[in-house]
């Protein structure tokens, strides 16, 4: 395949890839309230990595922001840090991507220069799609041991409360589940983080592949000479010995 496509492939999907993970850091839907079996909805909680908001039915929104660094779990700040780091490497890759390409000619830079300059961006989507996906997997999985913690605290409320009545376990369950802690669920950040760093990851792969066609592409040919030896017959070794005899006797 010719260096130009996997370049301008590499680069497209780095691109695209740097807006998800920017849009997806910025968004506050990272999770969401559960609604299911919920009959009251009035009250719609969303959290992200900056600011937790709640919106009222009349559509009023407000949102509380997270700030400070002490005041969160380990695992909070992880995702964080790895967010910030995908998108930097992934804002700069795409600068780097882009005077790689061998469509752009920049005063008379070497096109081993702009392999190098591919590799490097490569290398950098990589990482930052990594980064990415490392942070939306963290967080989903305090998700996921919240969702089961709330889930199986309510149940136990609701059996609690359904022995102490008539309703028995399953009303009981039911009515545990209803008024006990809030459960969260995946939200819409998520997919878009794990969207685009799967899709850094493929334009890291396409553009370390256009590097190693430019490089090969650069290598210089020689051709290849063979060198033989002349051969001697024994009518030129006998001519050989015959002029030397001659130029004795001349000499003599």
């Amino acid at each position: 395949m010719a260096p130009s496509i996997l370049q301008n492939g590499g680069f497209i999907l780095g691109l695209m890839g740097a807006a998800a993970l920017i849009a997806a850091t910025a968004m506050n839907r990272w999770c969401v309230k559960d609604r299911q079996g919920e009959v009251v909805t009035s009250v719609y909680t969303y959290k992200g990595l900056w600011q937790d908001c709640e919106t009222a039915s009349s559509g009023f929104t407000e949102c509380r922001p997270l700030y400070g660094i002490l005041g969160f779990s380990g695992a909070f700040q992880a995702v964080r840090a790895l967010m910030i780091v995908g998108v930097v490497l992934a804002v700069l890759g795409a600068v780097i991507s882009l005077f790689s390409l061998k469509c752009l000619k920049i005063n008379s830079t070497e096109d081993t220069t702009k392999a190098k300059m591919s590799l490097t961006a490569g290398i950098m989507f990589i990482v930052a799609g990594v980064c990415g996906i490392a942070g939306a997997s963290i967080y989903a999985n305090q998700i996921v041991s919240s969702f089961r913690m709330s889930t199986y605290n309510n149940y136990g409320e609701g059996m609690m409360q359904g022995g102490m009545g008539m309703g028995g376990g399953m009303g009981g369950g039911m009515g545990g589940g209803m008024g006990g802690m809030p459960t969260y669920t995946f939200g819409p950040a998520l997919f878009v983080a794990w969207i685009g760093g799967g899709v850094l990851l493929i334009g890291g792969i396409l553009k370390s592949l256009a590097f190693r066609e430019m490089v090969k592409d650069d290598k210089p040919s020689y051709p290849g000479v063979v060198y033989k030896p002349q051969t001697r017959t024994k009518t030129d070794y006998d001519d050989h010995h015959s002029e030397g005899g001659k130029k004795a006797q001349n000499y003599v």
